[in-house]
This record gives structure tokens, sequence and C-alpha cells, in this order.
């Protein structure tokens, strides 16, 4: 079996939250002492170094923060992937995620991009990624 490059390796302590997104549930880690959600998941609090910490599942509701389309990636698998947008988002809860936006068809329309653009979690092959909710209007 060949090494996947876009899907961290699993530990004991990751396992939750890889083990939740396979079933298209998106954890945070929150502090019991600060109050502060944070991700990507640590064992402690980055904002107050508290080990009061826990899994809480997030609404899976974003923003985007920025963003960079990709048209050239030589690293498997990511070539055939090409292009995608590779982004920053501001999750609901707090925290910021390095994350990719899809869309139909592959990834999202480069004209819906805008910074502040409102998102939503979804997930390929238990990997968070989001969509750009669509306009009620």
């Amino acid at each position: 079996m060949s090494a996947r490059y876009d899907v961290p390796e699993t530990d004991a302590f990751t396992r939750t939250y890889w083990d939740a997104a396979a079933r298209g549930r998106l954890l945070v880690r929150r502090c019991g002492a600060c109050g502060r959600a944070h991700h990507y998941p640590r064992e402690f609090c980055p904002h107050c170094w508290s080990e009061d910490v826990t899994w809480e599942e997030a609404s899976g509701r974003a923003t985007l923060y920025t963003w960079s389309v990709v048209h050239r990636n030589d690293l498997p698998p990511f070539g055939e992937r090409t292009p995608y947008v590779a982004a920053v988002v501001d999750l609901a809860e707090g925290p910021r995620m390095m994350t990719e936006i899809v869309g139909y068809g592959g990834y999202a329309d480069e004209g819906e991009l805008r910074a502040g653009a409102a998102l939503e979690v979804d997930f390929r092959e238990g990997i968070p990624v989001f969509r750009i909710q669509p306009n009620p209007g």
C-alpha cells in the first residue's frame, strides 16, 4: 500500500478527531479554564496553557479568511486535483483552520471566492473541506 500524503498520520490522541471526521463531524478543542476553542487539536490550550481541554463538535460554519488557487502541484495526489483552492477559514467557534474550498465539479468557482464568504463544512474521504454557502437571494 502506498503512503497517502494528503492525510496526516493518526496517533492515540488525534484518533478521536479523525474518527469523528470519518463520520462527518468536525471537532475542535475547548478550554475549560479560559473558554476559548482551538484547532488543530492539542492536549493543552495554546491560549492559557491549561490542560483542561475537551472535544466539542463544531457547528460546521466558517468564513473565508484567505485562499490561493493552486494550478500546479507535483506531489501525489495533489497533481490530479489541480486546480484546487487552498484556504484558511475562520470557524464560527473562533479558531482558524487550513483547509480546501470545494464546489460542484471539483473545486470552487473562482468568482465566488471573496474574503468573508460564508462556508459550510463537507467531508471528502474523511477530510474536512468547505463549500461556499449558496446565496439565499
